[in-house]
Order: C-alpha cells, then structure tokens, then sequence
C-alpha cells in the first residue's frame, strides 16, 4: 500500500489513488469514547449468520436488463472502462436499488452481498463493465495502486508469501484482517476454489467494544498514530512507512477504523520505525484474537456472480488459505469505492 498522497484523476469517471485514499483517511475526530459504542454496524457474526436474508440479496431481473442494455451500448461504442460513467437520471432501477445498498454500507451492518450476475454468461470483460457500473450507482470508483489500477485481479499469480513484500491477494495464503484505503472494497466473484478461500469479516465497532470491555487502556491505544509499512512501494523521495491512527471517533458517535495488523507489524523491520511497545503489539493481539473468535467473525464463500461490498469504515476483512482446481484457479474482480 502506498501511502495517501494527492493527485488528480485525468477525468471523472474515477478518483486517483491519491484522491481516494485523502478521502478515505480525513476522517474527524471528536473525543476518545469512554463507554462501548452504540451501532447498527455493531454486530456478532453468530448473530449475522442467522440474518442472512437482510444481507445476500438478488439483484433482479429488471436491473439485468438495465445492465445488459446499458452494456450493449457501451461495448458498440467501444467506451473504455476509464471513461464510462453514469449520469444521475441513467439506469433508475440500478439506481433506486444502490440507494438502500448505500444505506447498508455508510449508515446499517455495513455490508451488502450482491447475487445473481450472470458472469459466465458475460464473461470476464463485460463482466467487470458491470461491476464497474454497479460502483458508479454505489459512489466513485478509485484507482487501487499509482499506477491507476481500476479493476484489481484478486488471483493466486504463484508468489512466496514469505517476502517482506509480497501483496497477499496475490497468493492462496490466508490473509489477516485488515481494511483497505477507500470508503468501500467491492469483490465480485468469477471462479471460486475448490476448497477454502472464504471471505472473512467482522464488525470493527464491535471488536472495539470488546477489547475496551477487557482491556481499555489497549483500546485507547488504538487513537494513537501506528506506523504502516508501505512494503517499498513509495516514491523515491518519501519515507518507506507513513503514520495513520487505526480508530477516529466524530461528535456524532461514529467510530471509524483503518486497521491492518500485518502491516502495523511489519513496520518494525524499518530502522525509522523499531520495535513496537509491549502494549501495542498486546492491543494488536487482542484486536485480532476477538475478531477471529467464531462468535465474532463471519465467514462466506462468493459463489460466481457473487458481489461483496463492505464498508472499510466499520468492517475489518479477511480471507482464509484456499486451493484452485487443477483447470481453474479463483478469481475475484476488486473495486475500491468513495461514498461522498
């Protein structure tokens, strides 16, 4: 992850990297909560699992059919995915249908899984000027690297996940919790494993309550700046590692959190940064124990034409080791989303 420097987008159709992750991080902060927070988006995922009917929801035949006009046109006009986006008064059933997803997301559970894309009716390509569009009714696409990387390929491209380096999506390894750097992550499944991979994801509001339940000063310590390694994709004149506290908490008593364990760990391999404290990498510990209780998390598995959308604000997100089929290996498409 680089870390949020600004720069501009070269249209409208998406945010820069830079772009994005200022939106993402400027978050307000009013006060260090001394109580346990209050919130929809507070939840168990043993309590989850039995609502799943509130979440996994059909996208309906009449939005496919906007879909699949709106997609005939694109794709006769040869309109690149750069250059595609939706104007207010286009797609009405989309957009009626993103306004309660929205909801979900910034303001309920924060999460929304999305089913019924007919991806191997599309195929890859038209199936990511899909997603693309569901984004743009959702909020503003952003680019996921500096490199303009619009539409991630979540895929086991062979890598060692034992480099200092390595970007773990990029690999079958299991994968911590973590949140990336935009309002909202969105994942839509093309292949699934033949065995393991599942999505995994818990509420950070809740982990939060618990930790201040057991421990509070290691909860507290979570509105303090951690560094977070930039695994050396920085520019050549910026520090290897930037600063972010993991937990803002606004007067309207909203906790919104950027967490990445891996991360605020292996910061510590850099000279600049050193050996976190006792305390600190306890907070860490703890923080990722209670997400990873099975009382806590909640573990899905993305079926084809599957899509999750969760809230980077107030959800944390994992994924467990996974194995690809001898002919077929997983793959998820990635799009990262600001809602304004």
């Amino acid at each position: 992850m680089s870390a949020p420097d600004a720069g501009a987008s070269p249209n409208s159709a998406y945010r820069s990297f830079g772009e994005q992750s200022l939106h993402y991080f400027i978050r307000d902060h009013a006060a260090i909560p001394n109580t346990p927070i209050d919130s929809p988006a507070a939840w168990r995922g043993v309590d989850m699992a039995a609502r799943e009917v509130e979440w996994r929801i059909p996208v309906g035949a009449e939005v496919l059919a906007e879909l699949d006009e709106s997609l005939d046109r694109s794709e006769a006009a040869g309109t690149s995915l750069q250059s595609v986006h939706l104007d207010p008064q286009s797609m009405p059933r989309l957009q009626e249908a993103a306004r309660s997803w929205r909801r979900d997301l910034a303001e309920g559970r924060g999460f929304v899984v999305l089913t019924g894309l007919p991806v191997e009716r599309w195929g890859e390509s038209r199936s990511g000027l899909a997603f693309w569009m569901i984004g743009h009714a959702l909020g503003v696409p952003g680019a996921q690297n500096a490199n303009d990387e619009l539409l991630g390929h979540v895929i086991d491209y062979g890598e060692t996940s034992a480099s200092p380096n390595v970007r773990l999506y990029r690999t079958a390894s299991n994968i911590g919790f973590h949140c990336d750097a935009a309002d909202v992550v969105g994942l839509l499944c093309l292949e699934k494993a033949v065995s393991g991979g599942a999505s995994r994801i818990a509420s950070s509001v809740a982990i939060w309550n618990a930790l201040f339940a057991q421990d509070p000063d290691a909860a507290k310590l979570l509105f303090e700046p951690f560094a977070v390694d930039r695994r050396d994709e920085q520019p050549p004149d910026q520090r290897p590692f930037f600063e972010m506290p993991p937990c803002r908490f606004d007067e309207k008593g909203m906790l919104r959190t950027f967490y990445h364990g891996e991360y605020f760990r292996s910061a510590q391999r850099l000279d600049e940064v050193g050996t976190l404290s006792p305390e600190r990498l306890s907070a860490l510990d703890q923080y990722d124990a209670i997400g990873n209780d099975p009382n806590n998390r909640l573990d899905m598995h993305l079926a084809p034409g599957d899509i999750q959308f969760i809230s980077n604000h107030t959800i944390v997100h994992a994924r467990t080791e996974y194995e690809d089929a001898p002919d077929r290996k997983r793959h998820l498409l990635r799009l990262w989303l600001s809602l304004d």
